[in-house]
């Protein structure tokens, strides 16, 4: 017979406003009490918003308008669950003051507590790598998929190649815009000798000349074919649904974008890691310089590359940014956030909304947090 779960903590109403007076984000749904400390720099309304909700009931903002909340949203505040709430529920916590987050430091006694879902009862075991694990979940894979945690996954065995698998979001800016700057310059230098012509591989009779004023055209086009192929990818490749009875594409599938939607907020494997990045960037290069000129397909390859760098970093900042209410990028936040946790087979564009709206994959706009 298996072990009775431990009771749950229970804390006074002066408990709970000591908490939020020392700056931590402690809401209620009923009685039932969660930390959300640690979860108010990613909260798709904003961190003002969600501490505007501290010590007071949010079921109405779960349940209710100005927006439904998802299932895996549900699931989600779950994780941060710490105990119930003794006392008047009524009136005890109208009266509880929020501080600003600026103005208030974190009590180092009182750090966030998560209650994570029960990893004894879950398909897998956390205490080793998921990679191994994941492709044995067959047709219950693509479900468990897309319930997020709040938790660091391990995927390999080998301590060198998980480290591989991991990155800062500076180590992009810091490897990749030296070689952007780089290749720009000196494929503008080359445009700029007057000797590059098109079609030359079929025709030197017809051939185009390519002088150097287009540079700026041609770098422009590489960023927007970018963010064409960056939702291509993300759409096709990266959603694509494996078969249940395929071990490895499960696994393929969870190491190339699965890991992802499992932790989202997963620092470390947010941004494409160098090793696995530049073996991507090689074959695009490798690509242009086949099909078109040296110097135009290297313009249009650094355009791209700089586009690769905005989406990476415009990814990491929509998950752990704080964008302006209102602002373009809060907008990409909250439609990034409902891609993650209620619409996994739509809003596929992370730098833009542009392909989503083309392919009609945009998220419906009454699904979004209100941003008046």
């Amino acid at each position: 017979m298996a072990p009775a779960p431990p009771p749950a903590a229970s804390f006074s109403p002066a408990e709970v406003q000591r908490r939020l007076a020392a700056g931590a984000c402690w809401v209620r749904r009923g009685a039932r009490l969660y930390d959300l400390t640690g979860f108010v720099r990613h909260h798709p309304g904003g961190e003002q918003l969600l501490r505007s909700r501290a010590g007071q009931d949010i079921s109405a903002d779960l349940d209710g308008p100005p927006h439904r909340h998802s299932d895996n949203a549900r699931r989600w505040l779950e994780q941060y669950y710490v105990g119930e709430l003794r006392g008047d529920l009524q009136g005890s916590m109208e009266n509880v003051t929020v501080t600003s987050v600026e103005t208030r430091k974190a009590d180092p006694a009182i750090e966030p507590r998560f209650k994570t879902v029960d990893w004894d009862k879950d398909l897998v075991d956390w205490q080793k790598p998921l990679l191994w694990q994941v492709g044995h979940l067959g047709e219950k894979y693509d479900e468990w998929v897309h319930q997020p945690v709040t938790r660091p996954i391990r995927l390999f065995h080998s301590d060198l190649v998980e480290a591989l698998s991991k990155t800062a979001w500076y180590s992009v800016p810091i490897i990749w815009v030296p070689l952007m700057l780089y290749l720009s310059w000196s494929y503008y230098r080359t445009l700029a000798q007057g000797n590059v012509r098109l079609f030359t591989s079929f025709t030197t009779e017809y051939s185009v000349a390519v002088p150097e004023s287009v540079f700026p055209g041609l770098f422009v086009l590489g960023m927007f074919l970018w963010s064409l192929i960056e939702y291509l990818i993300h759409r096709f490749l990266f959603h694509m649904k494996p078969p249940s009875n395929s071990y490895y594409l499960i696994m393929l599938h969870f190491v190339m974008h699965g890991q992802h939607h499992k932790a989202p907020f997963d620092g470390s494997r947010l941004v494409f890691p160098p090793v696995p990045a530049s073996a991507v960037v090689a074959f695009f290069y490798t690509l242009l310089r086949l099909i078109l000129p040296e110097a135009v397909g290297g313009a249009l390859f650094a355009g791209g590359l700089l586009g690769y760098i905005v989406y990476d970093m415009t990814h990491y900042y929509l998950h752990f940014g704080s964008p302006r209410k209102g602002s373009y990028l809060y907008r990409m936040k909250a439609h990034h956030v409902k891609h993650h946790f209620a619409h996994q087979k739509s809003g596929f564009g992370i730098s833009t909304k542009l392909w989503d709206y083309f392919f009609h994959t945009l998220i419906p706009e009454e699904t979004h947090p209100k941003t008046q």
